[in-house]
């Protein structure tokens, strides 16, 4: 998960870490996390949401199956519908990030931790490149604050 972090949000290693051990509140309020967010290229993404659907159509089923059955995770989105429209409002300002954390509350760290990279890699085949990056970039700084998240809510499992 740190190289993913670190790799998507062009972050070394150890601001990675500082950034996770941080209180989800205090992150929100981060210039780091700001500056990721920020550097988004929020109009390539919408641009490309037809692209992102197709993608998470596709490789969410089998992510999500995956995450019942090597993961344990019970409450998992029947499709990708769910994800898709989550990630559209929040595209669109829409859907807040405390929402997204609310949303996932009941995801062990353990697991959360374990899935991160799976995900941001559902857009490893997508093309041109800069559509790919700008997508890993979305989910990964998504899951940063999930991961943050769960990290505080359930201190014992990391």
């Amino acid at each position: 998960m740190l190289q993913t972090f670190s790799r998507i949000l062009n972050v070394s290693p150890e601001d990675s870490e500082a950034m996770l051990s941080l209180p989800l509140t205090t992150l929100l309020e981060s210039p780091e996390l700001n500056q990721v967010l920020g550097s988004l290229d929020t109009a390539l993404l919408k641009e490309t949401l037809p692209t992102a659907g197709a993608v998470l159509a596709k490789k969410l089923p089998p992510f999500y199956d995956w995450l019942q059955t090597e993961l344990g995770i019970k409450n998992v989105p029947d499709s990708p519908d769910h994800t898709t429209k989550w990630v559209v409002g929040f595209l669109r300002n829409q859907e807040s990030l405390t929402r997204l954390v609310e949303l996932h509350k009941s995801i062990p760290s353990k697991a959360l931790e374990r899935s991160i990279p799976r995900l941001v890699s559902a857009f490893d085949e997508v093309e041109p490149i800069a559509v790919k990056e700008e997508w890993e970039k979305a989910i990964a700084a998504l899951c940063l604050v999930l991961a943050v998240a769960a990290r505080e809510n359930q201190p014992s499992a990391t």
